[in-house]
């Protein structure tokens, strides 16, 4: 098992099977887990939809040759299911061991035993193993054209992200220099963590300028940068970065802040992507990023960024900043907002934070809005120092969340300041049961490929 594959699990679904097979009485359980697929270039990932606990007596049952196994019954019912459904079909069960785990040859023996089978079961599609230690986990999983996959590694989504693998990495004894007061903070393992993390920021905006500018100076190396429009004089005063130059020669965004991330991080590695996020070619380019930062305004933008966090179990944040004014042009409001979306949480839709008239509105050209008496949006107004917050804020809870650096909270919050009254509110996101985006039940929920994005051809 030379090639890896990964797995995406939200922590919801983890600590449901966490808790099951370690209940405190150091026994072995089981359970099955079906996911969704997805391939990125050499990337094979595994998005875990529905978990099944196996009953003790009844599903997980005493072995005719190792010690416990699934009951026939139990497997034929679900594998069955992840044909229909065209879902990874995941058998699990836990070891005693803690930092490291690992199948044993009484394990891989059953496998060649009865894969083979359940692969012809499921037409094809693949089949495998999970076996859990405390702190670690171990894959077998085999695909239709013989190829057998160990994992790579295992990553629990909630407000905060933790990595799990089969046996602890290499520790890492040199960084650069460059971080040395920031490795106070979060160690070498923590630098290195964020030099191997692939970020996408959507929108290069005011604030993905500067949510650009700080990833880079904190050492995240794989950038993916998503924006289809150029700096005009009108954008010099909060695009960090951009010159009276630039807008002369109406420099692409993109560019602009490639070239602001290689002053601080020579060693970046970055893709530009000047196009419209909606588009489907663009949006397959992000599905095997680890974070993604949602800078752009459009609804279209929010739209495919949402479909994205809840179909491929990638944690992302919707950022932003709002001026309003009254009808004699005094200020009504002056906020920015902080947004997390996780798996199945804080979803945009249950929000109402994606409209769908404005979406209506996106799709027709500017001619065509005229003609329907919609006229042309004029720009909202926009402050540095506004914009400054939300992405410092944004970077601050990716900073201390990727790296598993504070506790899981119980519950998520958006975060919203405004600073007329000098208020910070904490709002709990509703989350509506029957979502078709972000619910288990829904169609898009952990798919991966097998569900087309909410985009359009391009």
């Amino acid at each position: 098992m030379n090639k890896k594959c990964h797995i995406r699990i939200s922590r919801q679904d983890f600590d449901r099977v966490f808790n099951h097979l370690y209940p405190g009485d150091g026994d072995e359980h089981g359970a099955v887990l079906l996911a969704g697929i997805s391939q990125y270039k050499d990337k094979f990932t595994l998005h875990v939809r529905e978990v099944h606990l196996a009953r003790e007596g009844t599903d997980y049952v005493e072995g005719k040759i190792g010690y416990r196994a699934l009951h026939p019954t139990f497997i034929h019912k679900l594998i069955t299911r992840a044909r229909d459904e065209k879902l990874a079909y995941l058998a699990v069960h836990n070891h005693a061991s803690d930092l490291s785990v690992a199948f044993s040859q009484i394990d891989l023996d059953s496998h060649k035993r009865g894969y083979p089978a359940l692969l012809q079961i499921s037409k094809g599609i693949p089949v495998g193993a999970l076996v859990f230690g405390r702190r670690s986990i171990e894959a077998d999983v085999w695909l239709a054209n013989g190829v057998r996959l160990g994992l790579a590694e295992a990553v629990v989504v909630g407000n905060t992200i933790q990595r799990l693998k089969p046996s602890p990495a290499k520790k890492v004894t040199t960084v650069e220099s460059t971080y040395d007061r920031q490795i106070k903070m979060f160690g070498k393992a923590g630098q290195a963590e964020l030099a191997n993390c692939r970020v996408a920021i959507l929108g290069l905006g005011g604030i993905g300028s500067l949510v650009a500018e700080y990833l880079a100076r904190l050492g995240v190396r794989h950038f993916c940068l998503v924006d289809d429009d150029r700096i005009e004089k009108s954008n010099l005063s909060r695009v960090v970065g951009a010159s009276m130059w630039d807008a002369r020669k109406e420099t692409a965004k993109i560019n602009i802040a490639k070239r602001n991330i290689l002053r601080a991080n020579p060693r970046a590695q970055i893709q530009l992507i000047k196009n419209d996020i909606a588009k489907d070619s663009v949006a397959k380019e992000l599905v095997a990023c680890d974070y993604l930062f949602l800078a752009a305004d459009s609804m279209r933008a929010r739209l495919v960024f949402n479909a994205l966090v809840h179909q491929y179990l990638i944690p992302g944040v919707q950022l932003g900043s709002k001026i309003r004014s009254s009808s004699n042009g005094m200020l009504v409001d002056v906020m920015s907002a902080n947004r997390p979306v996780r798996p199945g949480i804080g979803c945009l839709w249950c929000n109402q934070l994606i409209d769908m008239n404005i979406l209506a509105k996106e799709a027709k050209t500017d001619e065509e809005r005229k003609a329907q008496a919609y006229g042309v949006e004029e720009e909202n107004p926009s402050v540095i120092s506004l914009n400054a917050i939300s992405a410092a804020h944004a970077v601050n809870d990716f900073l201390l969340d990727y790296l598993n650096l504070r506790p899981e909270p119980e519950l998520l919050h958006y975060e919203e300041s405004h600073f007329l009254n000098r208020k910070i509110g904490r709002v709990q996101p509703r989350r509506d049961i029957e979502c078709s985006e972000c619910s288990q039940e829904g169609l898009r929920y952990a798919r991966g490929d097998a569900v087309a994005l909410p985009c359009i051809k391009g």
